[in-house]
């Protein structure tokens, strides 16, 4: 029985075009992260899953996928928990091991581990895939590639410029206008719940918070109150959801309402300090707002934490985001190391870049070259011309098989090959070859001494 030939959900195949595009943007992440001096690291693709959970909360947990454990390890599995219906009980009985979340959780436990090894302040980049058992959808796969960058070891606010300023950087290399940033601190979020005297309660505020595009403010005020949030506390978030006005405006107004919350004024002052310096060297393409509803939902997250947005012209939502974190390598027995990250979404930005039409047209996907195929003498000159053109990195490919020329032609033109070199026995006898432009249908003899000379140029 045949098997249909179909991907895994929430998986893609890469065409040569799309894994060209893809090397581009790659390529140009990666130039930018190191111009800022970040270095190149790599994590395995999965880790211990003790090492995964705890740290991204409850909901995110559970889009943590997990490898069964094989052979005799299976034996270990605890089918009474099973039977008695404790299934996160059996699931951690059953595997032992997970296909990474992210690139953050990895990057700290790898921190730890190599502490006395590595140099601080840490800055590091990292390109690679992650895995997650989300629903998929338009710009959300279940596997896809994060780029990270981060500084360890510091907590100088001039570290959130930094990062503000290399999105900055990346974005106006990919000529993407119209990109967004908004910003926000954990510690006005600390801030506001205290006032609200429910400090317990931060957690379940931010995460609920975070939904808030996907339930909106009814939504958010309703699980709220679902979360014993009180009818005082409520009027208050509902007014904060509608605070207007400048960035400046807002901070003001929320400094009033938290003069008594010292999380809350130390998280408007960094802010502060923050955007003050970006007067003096504003961004060039990204456009910063703050925006009192962002709260990332994950649970690291202790300072400034921002999210990306697309062009308003692209049905998107956030192409990045990250924040500040003070001890994400506490669970790995690495205790006070302060730290900021940021995300590029880098399977969105493909998305964007392909809808706006910014990647290069010249992107090569094929042979510049292809050698028309008119029997054994012809070739035999073919390879002679081939391996110098390749050993002057100039990509040619010989068409395999003596056919019609018409096939051979359809071939190159179907693959995007811009110039075809016919050398057949006319050709062989004169001493020439035609050079054959596929975007004109040009086609001009030349004496064969000078292929060479005439495609290296």
């Amino acid at each position: 029985m045949s098997i249909k030939p179909i991907t895994s959900k929430g998986t893609r195949d890469f065409s040569s075009l799309e894994v060209a595009r893809r090397t581009y943007l790659k390529q140009l992440l990666q130039e930018a992260f190191e111009t800022y001096g970040f270095q190149p690291i790599e994590t395995p693709s999965f880790e211990r899953l003790e090492t995964l959970t705890g740290i991204y909360g409850e909901e995110s947990d559970r889009l943590v996928f997990k490898i069964i454990n094989s052979g005799e390890k299976v034996k270990k599995a605890d089918v009474e928990a099973l039977t008695q219906g404790l299934y996160q009980k059996f699931v951690h009985s059953l595997s032992e091991k997970a296909l990474r979340y992210d690139l953050t959780v990895p990057f700290a436990r790898y921190v730890a581990q190599h502490q006395n090894e590595l140099s601080f302040p840490l800055r590091r980049y990292q390109i690679q895939p992650v895995w997650r058992a989300d629903r998929p959808q338009h710009g959300r796969f279940q596997e896809f590639y994060q780029c990270d960058a981060d500084i360890v070891g510091n907590n100088s606010l001039w570290q959130e410029i930094e990062m503000l300023s290399l999105y900055d950087n990346v974005f106006s290399k990919l000529k993407m206008d119209g990109v967004s940033i908004k910003i926000n601190h954990r510690k006005i979020l600390a801030g506001i719940v205290g006032f609200l005297g429910v400090e317990s309660k931060l957690t379940s505020f931010t995460l609920t918070l975070d939904k808030l595009n996907k339930i909106g403010k009814e939504g958010v005020l309703k699980e709220l109150q679902a979360n014993d949030f009180s009818e005082n506390a409520l009027d208050t978030i509902e007014k904060l959801l509608e605070l207007k006005g400048s960035t400046s405006e807002q901070l003001n107004t929320l400094e009033k309402l938290l003069v008594n919350q010292d999380d809350g004024l130390e998280g408007i002052n960094e802010l502060k300090f923050i955007l003050s310096q970006l007067e003096s060297s504003p961004l060039e393409s990204v456009v910063l707002d703050f925006d009192i509803t962002l709260a990332r939902g994950l649970h690291y997250y202790t300072g400034m934490i921002v999210e990306v947005s697309a062009p308003e012209t692209v049905k998107m939502g956030s192409i990045g985001g990250g924040g500040r974190y003070d001890d994400l390598t506490g669970k790995f027995g690495l205790k006070n190391m302060s730290g900021i990250g940021v995300s590029f979404g880098f399977e969105r930005i493909y998305l964007v870049m392909e809808a706006l039409e910014l990647f290069p047209e010249t992107l090569q996907t094929s042979a510049n070259i292809l050698f028309a195929n008119f029997g054994d003498a012809s070739v035999a000159i073919a390879y002679k011309y081939m391996n110098k053109l390749r050993s002057h990195g100039i990509a040619c490919e010989l068409y395999p098989n003596e056919v019609k020329l018409k096939k051979q032609l359809a071939y190159a033109n179907d693959k995007k090959i811009a110039r075809v070199i016919l050398i057949g026995s006319q050709e062989i006898e004169k001493k020439e070859f035609v050079l054959k432009d596929m975007d004109t249908g040009i086609q001009i003899s030349h004496p064969v001494k000078e292929l060479l000379s005439l495609l290296i140029s």
